[in-house]
């Protein structure tokens, strides 16, 4: 591809570095941001900055927020005695979206995969068997993606909380096998989620 600006090749280059952002689609962008009035560019710029600098991680569930503590962590109305165990912010949004679920949450920023080089100390597996074993948690719902990375990563914190008197369950296998969480329907999730079965019985599966 042969770009006539140095400044529109370098801007094209960066913008195909998004996951799913190809070339010719990053161009298409670009271009479209020059089109619109240099006050849109602005704000999209200061919000990226403000983005990269101000954003959080709750402290208590690693979500992304605003503050120290996420505001589903704030709020008194959830139940503190559950809590669903997902890969990352985008499994909370999806699973809040069907409203059919009131407990906490642990994100643990992706799954085990030796092959991409991340092992259970890339996540925060330690904090949360911690927060079992040091708190009032009576169930860990398993929500990660049913592919083997996620039963991997299922299963290896299953491993680690025997001998704790906690109750294990995974989501319903509503959700198609290699499929990702966050691309499931919320009439699907929310059901997924309801009818929960004891993990346990997804390994005899």
């Amino acid at each position: 591809m042969e770009f006539s600006s140095k400044l529109l090749e370098t801007a094209v280059s960066e913008m195909s570095q998004l996951p799913g952002i190809g070339k010719r689609t990053a161009l298409r962008l670009v271009l479209h941001l020059l089109r619109q009035p240099e006050t849109q560019t602005a704000h999209l710029v200061k919000a990226l900055g403000e983005l990269r600098a101000d954003i959080k991680f709750c402290k208590t569930c690693h979500n992304i927020s605003d503050i120290d503590i996420c505001d589903i962590c704030n709020n008194p109305n959830r139940n503190r005695e559950i809590i669903c165990v997902v890969e990352d912010v985008r499994d909370v949004m999806a699973i809040e979206s069907t409203g059919q679920y009131r407990g906490l949450y642990h994100v643990l920023g992706g799954k085990i995969s030796p092959l991409d080089g991340i092992g259970p100390h890339e996540l925060t597996i330690g904090p949360l068997i911690e927060k079992v074993k040091n708190g009032e948690v009576k169930e860990l719902i398993f929500a990660l993606s049913a592919t083997m990375e996620g039963d991997t990563t299922n299963f290896y914190m299953y491993k680690q909380l025997e001998g704790v008197s906690i109750k294990t369950s995974t989501i319903a296998r509503g959700i198609g096998v290699n499929d990702e969480l966050e691309y499931a329907d919320e009439v699907t999730l929310g059901r997924s989620i309801r009818n929960r079965i004891p993990f346990e019985n997804a390994l005899k599966g």
